[in-house]
């Protein structure tokens, strides 16, 4: 068809595909201002009986069809004795062309096969069957919604009341029709459906219904979660021979991510009896949007896992820092409610021996000595004072002791005398720096720890005994 032809107020801008039910373009709405989508039935076709007779189904069902997930019909027409249908632009793929990059996901499976089901239920609530369910009549837009599409082969069911028909009825009233396996197409021929689709009372020609639907919807999900047909054979006779008596592969052994209860829903779905199917749309479609919650959930707990391990972390982190907080703000709070305790204070006075006067001293660590030294004119001798009483001992045996210091138990005061170091019991016991290693708390390690530290001043000392030695000779 060329483009820029006008049909009534819609003006043809593109073409968007074709297929055995006609020829799709974008036009214009110059009425409305919005671009739309057209399917005509070319000239040729349009004398073929079927075919129109088809094409008038379609326009007639999808106006009585009103839901998000069917495609909304705006108006039918005829120009230059050509019928064409103008439905919603629908801007996005299709389901066949989607699943080119691999099977979806068992959430995003779940989620396009609700749509699905709610879907069919509508329909199936107008009494209409659509008998060619498969994922080149599934759209699948932009903002991810699913729309079904091709209602050329559905049928309107006799009566409400009768839904379920006589399994050994004949479908005499509908129209026959072959899938190519090679274009996946729905052409005219012997068996009405698409081969890899039908349910086996399709395949055998009997009567179907809503049930009918519900097999080729699984059929559908079995290739949305597996990436490939569950009923693909070489031929249209082999395909249609498996569907009647073989099973599809178990997804759960291929696939170990599948949800127990999405698998069992496709099962049933895929059973060949109708009666072990489900028996409507909407049930198919509860169960779903049960599956669908439980999944969410899942799917949102697993992808915030480590959200939620840092989230706790934090938390206990908080939560740690607050105790602190509290603890200390008790215990300032506690030592200002407590009256000042008086410390005691200690004076006293150590008077020297005659001529002489002190040099170093240190506390014991248990505050009951004092250790000091007392330079005379040549002598430094280590004394020893207990602070309980005014009792001052002098160390025996020692006549140059420098820079006292006590043990850790306060047992024993080290000293140097001279280049050696040495140690006094508080007693006033003096025993030499080799035997320190069998005192009693008062080890080699905290003697020769001392000996480092003041190593520099021992240093001091003999640089200045040679100098003073030096000094003697040469006098």
């Amino acid at each position: 068809m060329p483009l820029e032809k006008q049909f009534g107020v819609f003006k043809i801008l593109a073409p968007l595909g074709a297929g055995g039910m006609g020829e799709v373009y974008r036009a214009h709405d110059t009425r409305l201002g919005r671009e739309v989508a057209i399917k005509v039935l070319p000239k040729e076709f349009a004398a073929d009986a079927d075919r129109l007779r088809r094409f008038e189904q379609e326009a007639k069902t999808l106006a009585t069809l009103n839901h998000p997930n069917i495609m909304t019909v705006f108006a039918v027409g005829q120009h230059e004795g050509a019928p064409y249908l103008v439905s919603e632009l629908l801007e996005g793929q299709t389901l066949r062309d989607a699943l080119k990059n691999g099977p979806l996901t068992p959430r995003k499976a779940i989620e396009y096969a609700l749509q699905v089901a709610q879907g069919l239920a509508a329909a199936h609530g107008k009494s209409v069957i659509h008998r060619d369910l498969k994922p080149e009549n599934l759209f699948v837009t932009q903002e991810g919604r699913v729309k079904i599409l091709d209602f050329g082969l559905a049928k309107l069911k006799e009566s409400p009341k009768s839904q379920i028909p006589n399994p050994k009825s004949i479908d005499a009233d509908a129209p026959t029709v072959v899938a190519s396996v090679a274009n996946e197409s729905t052409e005219p021929g012997r068996v009405m459906g698409t081969p890899g689709y039908m349910a086996p009372e399709q395949v055998r020609g009997a009567a179907t219904d809503q049930r009918t639907d519900i097999f080729a919807f699984g059929a559908v999900l079995y290739e949305m979660l597996a990436g490939q047909r569950a009923f693909k054979r070489g031929t249209s006779v082999e395909t249609m021979h498996a569907i009647l008596t073989e099973e599809p592969p178990d997804l759960s052994e291929s696939n170990s991510n599948l949800p127990p209860a999405l698998n069992r829903i496709l099962q049933r779905c895929l059973e060949k009896k109708p009666e072990r199917r489900f028996q409507t749309a909407s049930d198919l479609a509860f169960a779903l949007e049960n599956l669908s919650g439980s999944t969410s959930a899942t799917a949102r707990a697993l992808s915030g896992k480590a959200t939620a391990r840092w989230l706790s972390s934090e938390r206990l982190a908080w939560a740690t820092a607050v105790l602190l907080l509290t603890l200390i703000a008790l215990v300032v709070v506690s030592r200002r409610r407590e009256p000042p305790v008086a410390q005691p204070q200690l004076r006293l006075s150590i008077a020297p021996p005659a001529e002489s006067h002190i040099d170093d001293f240190v506390l014991s660590p248990d505050g009951r000595y004092l250790a000091f030294t007392t330079l005379t004119s040549n002598k430094r001798l280590l004394m020893i004072r207990t602070l309980a009483s005014d009792e001052t001992r002098v160390v025996p045996e020692v006549e140059d002791a420098l820079e006292p210091f006590w043990s850790p138990d306060s047992r024993y005061v080290g000293f140097y005398e001279g280049l050696i170091a040495g140690a006094a019991h508080a007693q006033g016991r003096t025993q030499c720096a080799q035997r320190m290693i069998r005192f009693h708390g008062f080890n080699a390690l905290v003697a020769v720890a001392h000996v480092v530290e003041t190593m520099p001043n021992v240093f001091f000392r003999m640089s200045r005994w040679w100098r003073n030695w030096r000094f003697s000779r040469s006098s």
